[in-house]
């Protein structure tokens, strides 16, 4: 019979690829899985690793029992959730985007402290393309993503993706300017997300189609820079609504062509999908987003 928690760990290693990633990722040292892998190699009576240069990599027979343990894992996590409806709730573990987690989020846990104030929530604030693999690699229970147009994200096999709103992006310029028209802000410094996210993606394709390639002066993950460079006058950019939660946005914001808008959407697990606890997180999140009265700029 093969323990469960041995069979996480040769999941894990399918996923991250590396000894050290599964330690860190688990919070082991490399050693100890290291040791729990060779004892699950002595259970399954098979090689299940093979060395790749200073590295290890699954055997074939590893990948084999690497898919049954996802599954055992999902069997798992469904058999969990149906005895904690009768037992009590396990926390629910979210990450959410910086732009959700500093506005959707507060009202949703002030909706779930009125409604289930036994349930412990933990959040982490990730961008979107970590967090939606930690969902599939277990670390978190309920994500809180986004997708622009034409940039559907990457679907999992195990994962369900639900929308949760949409949230208009607009061009934002300095407080004391007038709203200026896309095509007129070629010559201008911008500000953007880092290279290799959707967002900056999305960015510059619009200024393309507005027949310039944008003059990106400044990259920062955080969007509260992105605000502080436009509003001090070094730059303009694209936001979206949300940042602004429910106060009137403190710089000059024109509209894009075509008034462009990204989904925001909450990704689960199948296998969780049932667990009531994930269900009233969900539940109230919904809730905080159509409550959510973001004043026109």
């Amino acid at each position: 019979m093969f323990e469960l928690r041995r069979l996480r760990l040769l999941h894990e290693l399918s996923l991250r690829g590396t000894i050290a990633g599964v330690a860190a990722s688990l919070s082991y040292s490399p050693s100890t899985v290291s040791q729990q892998l060779s004892l699950l190699e002595k259970e399954a009576g098979v090689a299940l690793l093979e060395p790749d240069g200073r590295r290890v990599r699954l055997t074939p027979q590893g990948r084999m029992l690497a898919a049954h343990a996802a599954r055992a894992l999902e069997l798992d996590e469904a058999a969990r959730a149906a005895l904690t409806a009768h037992a009590g709730w396990e926390p629910v573990r979210m990450s959410a985007m910086p732009t959700a987690a500093e506005t959707i989020v507060p009202a949703a846990l002030t909706l779930i402290a009125e409604r289930a104030p036994q349930l412990r929530v933990e959040l982490a604030e990730l961008p979107p393309e970590e967090s939606l693999f930690e969902l599939w690699a277990r670390r978190f229970d309920l994500v809180i993503a986004e997708q622009y147009p034409g940039h559907t994200r990457e679907r999992r096999d195990g994962v369900e993706h639900d929308l949760l709103g949409e949230d208009p992006i607009r061009i934002v310029l300095p407080p004391a300017e007038h709203p200026l028209p896309l095509t007129e802000l070629r010559d201008r410094a911008w500000v953007m997300e880092p290279e290799g996210t959707a967002a900056r993606q999305w960015a510059v394709q619009q200024c393309r189609a507005a027949g310039f390639d944008p003059d990106v002066r400044f990259e920062a993950a955080d969007l509260t820079a992105h605000v502080r460079l436009v509003a001090s006058g070094h730059a303009v950019g694209m936001l979206p609504d949300l940042i602004w939660g429910d106060e009137p946005s403190p710089l000059t914001v024109a509209d894009l062509p075509g008034s462009p808008v990204r989904e925001v959407f909450l990704a689960v697990r199948s296998s969780s999908r049932a667990d009531e606890a994930v269900d009233v997180v969900r539940t109230a999140l919904r809730d905080a987003f159509a409550a959510h009265r973001r004043v026109a700029p």
